[in-house]
């Protein structure tokens, strides 16, 4: 009985899971009866659809002539800690520290607040220790493959939803081939990398570079040229990595020896932008007075118009700019509310998996090995939150209001450029590879032949060819050259 007369009722609701069969228990606190439902059966349960087992409390009054639901938002806030949810088959309830989550061979380094992680294979350390090629199919293509001792290291960017996970396969065979070293680093929001939450703050307001922006993937990408005491080095970008590396060499072109694109996620012109042609105003003749007078007054009846179309266009850009910062900050709000952390979390479990397997030629040859790789960021604290602050930044500040399209300044790249992509790829077409080879100079596309987005986890022997005879091409196999190519 409660205090204003009106009576409170609570049932106690427990999922059982009785063998093959999960049942439903109810208590009422009047009485201290139980009555037992069995609701279904499954005879099939995995690791990845664990049993239900959770307690809702439901509470409700009863006064007056209407009923009250005065604990509805507790209620659900309830149900929510008490139930345990797995998304793309991760558990949900007991989130960890990225470094305990970290392999052997990981590494961590502080990049202006942020610790990556990263992984570095060195040729020199994989030559005193032939024992790491002595497996399979990798000792047989090593044998086959000479080291080239170009003396310029590798930097892999991976693509979104990805991490250096899905470089483990080439990144010993990149060593050796190079004769240096090659490292592999989680950008933030992905992999291992420490998720910063910046919910609550504004850009604005913090001092430091967003981390999950394209700034500052371009940067932590110049760093690692500079941890790995280089003058130059070689930056392979996977899918939406590409843009990185892209992106990096219009920063700071003069550290960039070559790009190595694979199934690149940037979008190619339908055409190759034609020079501008500057026209030059002649005289006419001297002797006819009438057209030049015709000619300056047309002129200036030009001036006149342009400057006003000017004023048009400046007025206009106000306000284009001033609606722009409004909707800006209407996007940003909802893109870094809990609606948008829910809607991610319900995207990635519906379909992480899947667009796993899509990425691949063959679905049926991605292992569980291979799904695991992909889901274990999941099982880091505050990674559907980063995953939100990495679309906001992408959305938002994807393209900078100083510098032109990239579209319109691919065809500037003056450094040797590979192109890798597979005949099959569902994610990002063969045909938008083809146009960026011709659009950027001096690349090179090559097109493997049943293959997905992955290249270089598919088709580990022939990507790795394929680069080979690239950097032959590119740089040769002397030392001597290599030496003029760092400096």
């Amino acid at each position: 009985m409660s205090g204003g007369g009106g009576l409170v009722f609570q049932y106690r609701y427990q999922f059982h899971h009785v063998r093959t069969s999960v049942a439903i228990s109810s208590s009422s606190s009047d009485n201290h009866s139980c009555r037992l439902y069995y609701l279904f059966s499954h005879s099939n349960l995995t690791r990845r659809y664990p049993t239900l087992a959770t307690t809702v409390t439901h509470a409700f009054s009863l006064s007056g002539s209407g009923a009250q639901y005065s604990e509805a938002g507790e209620l659900m806030d309830t149900g929510r800690k008490q139930q345990k949810k797995r998304i793309a088959g991760i558990d949900q309830d007991e989130l960890l520290d990225p470094k305990l989550l970290a392999d052997p061979d990981s590494c961590f380094c502080e990049f202006q607040g942020v610790e990556i992680h990263h992984k570095l294979y060195d040729a020199k350390a994989l030559s005193s220790d032939n024992s790491s090629f002595s497996h399979g199919h990798d000792a047989q293509h090593q044998t086959q493959s000479q080291s080239l001792k170009l003396g310029l290291p590798m930097i892999l960017l991976h693509g979104f939803g990805a991490s250096v996970f899905s470089w483990n396969k080439v990144m010993k065979h990149l060593a050796h081939l190079t004769g240096s070293k090659v490292l592999a680093f989680d950008r933030p929001a992905f992999g291992l990398t420490s998720r910063l939450n910046t919910f609550g703050t504004q850009i604005s307001d913090a001092k430091r570079l967003n981390p999950y922006s394209m700034a500052f993937s371009v940067l932590a990408t110049l760093y690692f040229i500079d941890f790995l005491a280089a003058e130059k080095a070689i930056l392979v970008g996977h899918s939406a990595g590409s843009l990185v590396a892209v992106d990096a060499y219009f920063e700071a072109p003069e550290r960039i020896a070559a790009l190595i694109l694979i199934a690149p996620a940037i979008l190619a012109p339908r055409a190759i932008p034609k020079p501008k042609v500057v026209e030059t105003k002649e005289d006419r003749s001297d002797s006819n007075n009438l057209g030049k007078l015709r000619f300056k007054l047309f002129e200036n009846l030009f001036k006149f118009i342009k400057y006003v179309t000017e004023a048009i266009m400046r007025m206009m850009k106000r306000m284009t700019d001033m609606l722009n910062s409004l909707y800006k900050k209407a996007l940003s709000s909802i893109l870094r509310s809990a609606f948008a952390v829910m809607l991610v979390r319900m995207i990635i479990d519906k379909f992480g998996i899947a667009a796993v397997r899509t990425a691949w030629y063959d679905p049926k040859q991605v292992t569980e090995h291979t799904l695991d790789g992909y889901t274990k960021p999941l099982r880091t604290k505050d990674w559907d939150r980063a995953l939100v602050e990495f679309t906001a930044a992408m959305l938002i500040n994807g393209e900078s209001e100083r510098k032109p399209p990239l579209s319109k300044r691919l065809h500037e790249i003056s450094c040797p450029v590979l192109i890798v992509t597979g005949d099959t790829d569902r994610i990002v077409p063969a045909w938008n590879a083809e146009r960026l080879s011709r659009v950027i100079p001096q690349s090179k596309l090559e097109i493997i032949k049943n293959c997905g987005h992955l290249p270089h986890e598919e088709k580990v022997e022939e990507f790795v060819r394929i680069v080979e005879k690239f950097l032959q091409r590119a740089f040769g196999g002397s030392e001597e050259h290599s030496l003029q190519a760092v400096a």
